[in-house]
């Protein structure tokens, strides 16, 4: 492998490439094709998901220079291409608005923008975090985005759509990114390690995609993780990649809860103690515990999920996992959701790791 990080090494160059978004990238490449691209875009979704990659596949399609009438994929052989991928473009800038936030900063980009591009058909603007703009500031934009010269395209990313001033999000077309499925994610990390050529047990990359919470850009930096950890000579196991991420194994879950189903609140704190001096992070553990139960109670409803924990059981967790709901009730369930999640939140200030989540053992064990 070589020394660049995974998520830069894989990131997408063309929208052929790019993972999950189909209904983004259908209409952003209908409009490349068709010549009706326009002069503000907002790109909302949760961070990982493909915002920042597709803001530059856009730009970079727009100013390829071998790109004829009616095609869309940028070529990556033209120096504008080139100058994208290698990250210096002149005519392509990007600003983090978490650091850039002020008027000032905003007037400058205002009078860069009178300025035809350098190079390039179109000066592109790739605007992350927008949302973190000042209230100055993002009136400063808006009359920009009002009277746009035609030589101007601003890409507006953001995670948090509902803090941005209405008026800009009326100048722009928005558009929506969803979290990544878990089998998208999955196939995207096989195809990775395959070209790396790297071997793994099957259920490593199942337990990567599960942490990622349907961000590609965290499964692919854990990855990098795992494989700084365990090296890229031998086969990367299952046990080393929850030593690394401090996770108990499936097993270990399963039999806490039987712990928790059979009242034995003695065995259960014992249990605790000893995972934490194998390095199991506490808080990661009281999470894999209430996703578990999440998973029982929506099974006790019969509300069948493509959730990461169901996808990522063999067949026999998956008998264990039914066993396991079947000897609660819905109630019951409910109550040690209540008991852990309060758990959780008091973790955060408890001077003793642990002591929230052995409080909560003893009450659902001992409790009437």
């Amino acid at each position: 492998m070589s020394n660049l990080v995974i998520y830069r090494k894989y990131r997408p160059k063309t929208f052929s490439e790019v993972i999950g978004q189909e209904h983004v990238i259908r209409t952003i490449t209908n409009a490349i094709k068709e010549n009706m691209v326009s002069h503000g875009y907002l790109f909302a979704g949760p961070h990982g998901t493909g915002k920042t990659t597709l803001a530059r596949l856009l730009a970079k399609a727009l100013n390829c220079q071998q790109r004829k009438d009616g095609q869309f994929e940028p070529c990556n052989q033209c120096d504008s291409c080139l100058e994208i991928n290698q990250g210096n473009a002149i005519d392509l800038i990007e600003i983090d608005a978490a650091s850039n936030r002020g008027i000032d900063e905003i007037r400058e980009l205002k009078e860069g923008i009178r300025f035809r591009p350098a190079k390039s058909k179109y000066k592109v603007f790739i605007l992350d975090e927008a949302h973190q703009l000042s209230k100055d500031a993002a009136n400063a934009l808006l009359k920009t985005l009002e009277e746009p010269p035609s030589h101007a395209v601003f890409i507006l990313a953001t995670t948090e759509s509902h803090k941005m001033i209405p008026t800009i999000l009326s100048r722009c077309q928005t558009f929506d990114f969803r979290k990544l499925q878990m089998p998208e994610i999955i196939a995207r990390l096989e195809t990775i390690l395959k070209q790396e050529k790297i071997s793994y047990e099957p259920e490593v990359v199942k337990l990567i995609a599960s942490q990622a919470s349907g961000a590609m850009r965290d499964a692919e930096s854990l990855l990098d993780e795992v494989v700084s950890f365990t090296g890229q000579n031998g086969k990367i196991a299952l046990k080393e990649v929850q030593i690394l991420l401090g996770l108990s194994d499936r097993g270990a879950i399963f039999q806490f809860i039987n712990f928790l189903k059979d009242k034995k609140a003695k065995e259960a704190i014992e249990f605790i103690d000893q995972s934490i001096h194998k390095a199991v992070d506490p808080k990661e553990f009281i999470r894999a515990v209430i996703q578990h139960l999440r998973e029982f109670l929506l099974l006790k409803i019969d509300i069948q999920l493509q959730s990461p924990i169901v996808l990522s059981l063999t067949s026999e967790e998956k008998k264990q996992f039914i066993d396991l709901a079947g000897g609660f009730t819905e109630q019951q369930i409910k109550a040690m959701l209540e008991k852990f999640m309060e758990a959780e939140n008091k973790m955060r200030t408890a001077t003793i790791l642990q002591l929230p989540l052995e409080l909560a053992i003893v009450e659902i064990c001992l409790g009437k």
